[in-house]
């Protein structure tokens, strides 16, 4: 997936992080500004998911997940500005916010594309309503503190790949990569490629190592005991299971457009975050 231009906006959305006092402020300082470049600005979560053609964080890579949900489908590009450490996502440091806008709105800045995954529950071999999601890191099944392993039944394109007895079982696209799936010992994948990681959660067999997958298959997962587990979509909502019960995960039709910083890499990012390099 390669860059391409990031359309000038028209009307701006604003999503800031809640609990923080700062991201509060510069939100505001960030309105004024835009507005003084006769842009629109919309604040308001709803209106900013329906009509914002482009999206201002605030915050750090959680914002920018919440943010990319209140859009769901709509292509509107994403500017993140991390208002603590560097984010995975959130590139644009602080104190470079305000070059970064003016690159969006003279038409100079670039987009990527950030695959997301699909998710659907179908609980009694029918689908649960409740559960037909997009995600932009990772679809997570994992037991609960003291419940006993969970076993876990895997299939890829229809066809059995494993039973894991597990902790649990992580799916996760690029991008989600560095997130949970880091931590269960999964690669890191360059953002913008094409796959999905199926990584478990401290198997009780060591053999059972993270793979990566084309990303035009879908995986489905299947309970099969009745361990206590949960399914949950990018960190930010939980579904109890019940034996039985099957999680689909395929690749969206539908993208994250991410503006970038170019004055970092994503190497440069890895760098920071992960310390590489340092003795």
């Amino acid at each position: 997936m390669e860059d391409h231009p990031c359309p000038v906006p028209r009307r701006v959305g604003l999503v800031h992080k809640v609990s923080s006092a700062e991201a509060s402020e510069t939100a505001h300082f960030v309105e004024q500004f835009l507005r003084s470049k006769g842009v629109e600005v919309v604040t308001d979560e709803g209106e900013v998911g329906r009509v914002a053609d482009l999206v201002v964080v605030l915050g750090g890579d959680g914002t920018l997940i919440h943010a990319a949900r209140l859009l769901g489908g709509r292509p509107a590009p994403i500017l993140g500005v991390n208002m603590g450490n560097l984010g995975f996502m959130t590139e644009v440091p602080q104190g470079e916010l305000y070059p970064a806008l003016e690159r969006v709105l003279s038409g100079e800045a670039l987009v990527s594309e950030r695959m997301k995954l699909r998710v659907h529950l179908h609980r009694g071999g029918r689908p649960e309503r409740d559960v037909d999601a997009e995600v932009l890191n990772d679809v997570v099944i994992g037991k609960g503190a003291l419940a006993r392993m969970a076993e876990l039944d895997a299939r890829c394109a229809g066809g059995y790949l494993a039973t894991y007895k597990a902790d649990g079982i992580i799916v996760a696209t690029p991008t989600g990569s560095t997130a949970y799936a880091l931590a269960a010992n999964g690669p890191i994948v360059y953002p913008t490629m094409r796959g999905v990681i199926l990584a478990p959660i401290c198997p009780h067999t060591l053999t059972q190592r993270p793979i990566v997958l084309p990303d035009e298959l879908s995986v489905q997962i299947v309970l099969m005991n009745d361990s206590e587990v949960y399914l949950t979509l990018d960190g930010q909502r939980g579904v109890r299971l019940a034996k039985g019960d099957l999680v689909q995960v395929k690749q969206s039709a539908n993208r994250v457009l991410l503006v970038r910083n170019p004055n970092l890499d994503y190497f440069g990012i890895l760098r920071a975050k992960l310390r590489w390099g340092e003795r």
